[in-house]
């Protein structure tokens, strides 16, 4: 089985590939399995460049192959100055929680006519003795409301206030049928195969 670093602390992050990766012989280990936490500055323009920042970073301490993840967020509705963009979870610079994301972002959905079309553009990058490769992809058209969902996705706290208009449910509710027909948009097999080609 080849050790592979996810350069991530995000739960969610790591169970969307963890178990397809293990079919193909990979194991995803996370900086949280190493005990190593790196003070990273995301300097990044986009989800790519900090993809980047974060791969190389971690594969420079362990000299493991690594990969780098990050995505950006995009509001229909709203001014390019008032993207989110990079910086989904920093607000005026502070790092929010879970649940401070939930309470900002509904309250910037009652600010805006109590509905947003929104946009997750992601970048990922693997650092491996075989180089360095980049992958890209989006998924979009999915609504942000202002009534968050009781459930919870630890790392995702934005899927409590998505809707997916294809099945009228917050995404958090999806049922593992719904989620056969939404993985499409989610690329993950192809983000898979992008990992095993490179590694």
């Amino acid at each position: 089985m080849k050790k592979v670093l996810f350069a991530t602390t995000n739960p969610a992050k790591v169970k969307k590939y963890k178990e397809a990766l293990k079919e193909k012989g990979i194991e995803l280990i996370t900086i949280n399995d190493l005990d190593i936490k790196l003070k990273i500055e995301e300097s990044g323009k986009n989800a790519i460049e900090n993809a980047h920042i974060k791969a190389k970073a971690y594969y420079e301490k362990t000299n493991m192959p690594t990969i780098g993840m990050d995505n950006n967020l995009f509001i229909e509705e709203l001014a390019e100055e008032k993207q989110p963009g990079t910086h989904v979870r920093r607000i005026n610079g502070k790092e929010l929680n879970d649940e401070e994301m939930i309470e900002y972002y509904t309250n910037l959905v009652k600010e805006n006519g109590g509905k947003l079309t929104a946009k997750w553009v992601y970048g990922m990058v693997v650092y491996s003795e075989k180089g360095i490769k980049e992958y890209t992809w989006a998924k979009d058209k999915f609504n942000f409301i202002t009534k968050p969902c009781e459930k919870r996705n630890p790392g995702y706290p934005l899927d409590s206030i998505t809707i997916v208009p294809e099945f009228n449910k917050y995404l958090v509710e999806l049922t593992e049928e719904d989620k056969k027909q939404y993985k499409n948009k989610d690329k993950i097999e192809d983000v898979i195969k992008f990992i095993t080609e490179n590694l």
